[in-house]
This record gives C-alpha cells, sequence and structure tokens, in this order.
C-alpha cells in the first residue's frame, strides 16, 4: 500500500471534515504535527476534589499526555505536579498561577476544568477563544446567563466539550432512559430528581469559621475572582465553597447536572426545558450565614406535553437517583448500577450481598439493568466506552461527546430556575426556546450576577 505523506494527510483530513460539515480545527497532535507520539496534549485546572479523579482518569489514557498544572493555591499545585510527574516518572509538566498563560499555549490541545462555580465560565471561554477542547464539570456555570455565554464560546469557536455529567456513561442510566424513550412505560408523566440535602463538610475544615488572614498559599484575591469580595474563612473555601451562594449554588446545583441531566436524556429535552418552575418548599439559612445555601427544597417543574418533574433533596418521597413514572409503568436508576422497573420484563433478577464490601452479608435479590434486543429498543441512545474515553475519541473525531455543551446548559437550567423560585418566593414562567423569565422583570434580573472588576463576560 502505498503511504501517504504526512502533510498530504492533513490536506486530506481538513478536505474531508469540511466536505461533511465537520469543523477543520483538529488538534496538531492528532495529525502528527508539533508531536512525535500522537497524544492530545492536556492542561488541568484545579486541584480539590474532581481535579485529582479527572486527571487520573487521563492519566490512564496512553494518547493523552498531560504537559500542564494550574492552580492558585501553591499546595494544591504541589500535589498536581507529584502526581503527574510520578506518573510519568518525569518532570515534563509545568506549573501555572495564572489561567490565561496556560491558554495562551498553542501545543496545548485540550483542558480539563475543575474549579469552583465562579470561574467556570471565565476559564472556558478563554479555553474556547484559544482554540482548546474542554472536559468541564458540572453545573455548567453559576448562572444561566454565564452558561449561555459558555454555549456561544464554544459553538463559535467550534471546540469539543464534554460535561463531567459521567452518568450518562454508565449502562443502567442509559438503559434506563431508553426505556423511557421507547414509549415502554406508556405516556411519560411524571419525573422525580431526588438530590442530596443539607452541607458535607468535604475538606474537614467546618469548625474553622473565624476571619482570618488567607495563607501564605493561596493567592485568595484570584480564588474569589468575578464574585464579590468577602472575607476569608477556611470553611468556604477549597471544597466546601459549594455552600456559600457567592461561590455554588449547594446541594442543588452540584447535583442538578447529574439526575436531572438522565431525566431529560429519558425526557429528550437535552435542546429544551421546563415552561415553569414552582417552589414548593425550602430551608434556606439566612444570606449572612457562612454556609447559606439551601438545605432542604422541593421544586416542580411544568414541562410541555403535560409532564411534571419534582427536583427534591431531604424529602423521603423523592428517592436520591432519577426515577420516570409513565401511564404504564416506572423506571428508575441510580448510582451503583441501582436499576428497577414496574415490568418484570424489562428488568434482570440477581442474588447479590446487602454489603457488597461484605462477605458475610445477607444476600438479598436486586434487579439490575438487562442487555434488551432490537426487537424491544427501537431508538438506542448513544453509548460510550468511559466518559474520559469519549471526550478524547471526540476531540480526534470531531464528533459530539455523549454531554456537549448545550445538553449541559439544559440539564442545569431547571435548578436555576429553581433557585430563583427559591430565592423569589414565586412561580416563574420560563420560555425555552427564547430562554427568558416571562413577566417577571425582578426574577430575570436573578439570571445574571454582577462581576467584580476587572473580570468581564464575554462570549
Amino acid at each position: 500500500m502505498k503511504r501517504i505523506p504526512v502533510s498530504s494527510r492533513r490536506q486530506f483530513i481538513g478536505r474531508t471534515a469540511a466536505a461533511i460539515g465537520f469543523p477543520t480545527i483538529i488538534p496538531a497532535s492528532v495529525l502528527g504535527q508539533n508531536a512525535p507520539s500522537n497524544k492530545i496534549t492536556m492542561a488541568v485546572f484545579g486541584w480539590g476534589m474532581m481535579g485529582p479523579s479527572n486527571t487520573g482518569k487521563f492519566l490512564q489514557e496512553q494518547d493523552c499526555q498531560i504537559v500542564a498544572a494550574c492552580d492558585i493555591d501553591k499546595r494544591n499545585l504541589e500535589k498536581a505536579l507529584n502526581t503527574i510527574n510520578s506518573a510519568y516518572k518525569n518532570q515534563d509538566c509545568k506549573p501555572y498561577h495564572d489561567y490565561r498563560e496556560v491558554m495562551a499555549r498553542k501545543d496545548i490541545d485540550t483542558v480539563m476544568l475543575a474549579l469552583p462555580d465562579n470561574w467556570h465560565a471565565l476559564t472556558s471561554i478563554e479555553a474556547a477563544k484559544n482554540g482548546k477542547d474542554i472536559y468541564g464539570e458540572k453545573p455548567l456555570a453559576r448562572t444561566i446567563a454565564e452558561q449561555q455565554a459558555i454555549v456561544k464560546a464554544v459553538q463559535k469557536h467550534g471546540r469539543i466539550w464534554q460535561t463531567g455529567s459521567w452518568q450518562r456513561s454508565e449502562d443502567n442510566f442509559r438503559i434506563g432512559a431508553e426505556i423511557v424513550r421507547n414509549g415502554l412505560i406508556g405516556k411519560l408523566k411524571e419525573v422525580h430528581v431526588g438530590l442530596p440535602s443539607g452541607h458535607n463538610d468535604f475538606a474537614k475544615t467546618g469548625d474553622k469559621r473565624s476571619v482570618t488572614p488567607p495563607p501564605a498559599e493561596l493567592d485568595y484575591e484570584m480564588w474569589i475572582g468575578p464574585a464579590t469580595m468577602q472575607d476569608y474563612i477556611e470553611c468556604r473555601v477549597h471544597k466546601n465553597w459549594r455552600w456559600d451562594y457567592n461561590i455554588g449554588g449547594g446541594q442543588l446545583l452540584d447535583w442538578i447536572g447529574h439526575h436531572c441531566d438522565i431525566a431529560h436524556w429519558g425526557m429528550d429535552m437535552d435542546s429544551s426545558g421546563p415552561i415553569e418552575v414552582n417552589p414548593i418548599q425550602v430551608d434556606m439559612p439566612p444570606r449572612t450565614d457562612i454556609w447559606n445555601t439551601a438545605t432542604k427544597y422541593r421544586a416542580e417543574a411544568k414541562y410541555a406535553g403535560d409532564i411534571t418533574m419534582i427536583i427534591a433533596g431531604g424529602h423521603d418521597d423523592i428517592k436520591m437517583g432519577t426515577k420516570w413514572i409513565g401511564t404504564d409503568g416506572w423506571v428508575y436508576v441510580n448510582r451503583g448500577g441501582a436499576f428497577d422497573c414496574s415490568n418484570p420484563a424489562l428488568k434482570k433478577i440477581i442474588k447479590k450481598r446487602k454489603d457488597e464490601k461484605d462477605p458475610n452479608s445477607e444476600v438479598i435479590e436486586a434487579a439490575v439493568a438487562p442487555k434488551l434486543g432490537d426487537d424491544v429498543i427501537k431508538t438506542r441512545l448513544y453509548e460510550t466506552k468511559g466518559h474520559h474515553r469519549n471526550f478524547l475519541d471526540c476531540v480526534k473525531s470531531r464528533q459530539p461527546t455523549v454531554t456537549p455543551v448545550e445538553t449541559a446548559h439544559r440539564s442545569a437550567t431547571p435548578g436555576h430556575l429553581a433557585l430563583i423560585s427559591f430565592l423569589t418566593g414565586r412561580s416563574i414562567k420560563w420560555d425555552p426556546a427564547k430562554e427568558e423569565i416571562i413577566g417577571d422583570a425582578d426574577a430575570a434580573k436573578l439570571l445574571t450576577r454582577e462581576y467584580r472588576g476587572p473580570w468581564k463576560l464575554e462570549a
């Protein structure tokens, strides 16, 4: 077989991509340019909770090379460098403090963003403008306006986006959604989205609630970024920032990109959303509290087609996970492979230990998601070989990932609207096509937040 020169291969791929409508901006490493090892180069941002987890996954992929790490806490940055360079048995991964310096590097193809919510928009947009493909955490951003700006930037610059909504890459979630999409529970009437409640002390700093000077290793001015400046209190920074409304959105927004994402998948709502969201119940600490996000909550979202979604945390009747209820039955999915449904023909019963970590625990019967044939499932949903693997494959193919940017935006929108309904105490009417709040100018102001200078939100 005649070998095609590298330059000719690049020209061929570019012409082919253009002919079939794919973006022609393909990572240099994929085409063999400036990358003798033909690896996709990556920079990782944030070394708190999801940063180490995502980095560990990418370190396992042989066609990915992490070449830069960025964190504004020197202690976390040192941990990141030690982990990455130890894995590669070299010192090639370079440290950075300012995300903009990393984004400007032409030899970096992709970025992994695992930052507090207040930084999602600025870093994502900067990455897209600099031609990087992006693996970003959920929720897509701190506000709906920021999410819209990210979607615009990613689409404008033709970037590949994968959200950390990894449940779509698990079989039980996909099979549950397929059962719903194929009409096997009849006409969909109700959806339960069960989320956590309370506040988790992830950093084990919950007792450190005094105002103190920031540690010398942390650039606190940069950490606050576009959010409102406030005193440094250790229990509301690393990992526990989720419980501070100035930075995050509590359990509601921390988890909406998981179980509501799966709910939307089954509902075929990846490009749409609710038409109304009503506040049913919320326990919201005073805004002056250090941890001030909702601890218990319940909202009701109305969708076209007379479908009601209940989003709840801390309510016993709404179990953690996703449950679709139709006129002919129901399907339930959750983490750990959890799956159940009302139709015995659509599930498989196995025997297992009640506590799988204890070999002496009680043996029980449990339902698992079966492999259903094409005679049952006519419409198949996107199946991956792993969430992080899917991102790298799509960087090469320029095909959409299983959780592209608009999907991430639409999955988080019901959570943002629920939060607005809690803050205003009234029903929110929403136009999912125009993405506007209808007839409530004060509520519409909560679609965005004021940026602290010199930071500006631009797409």
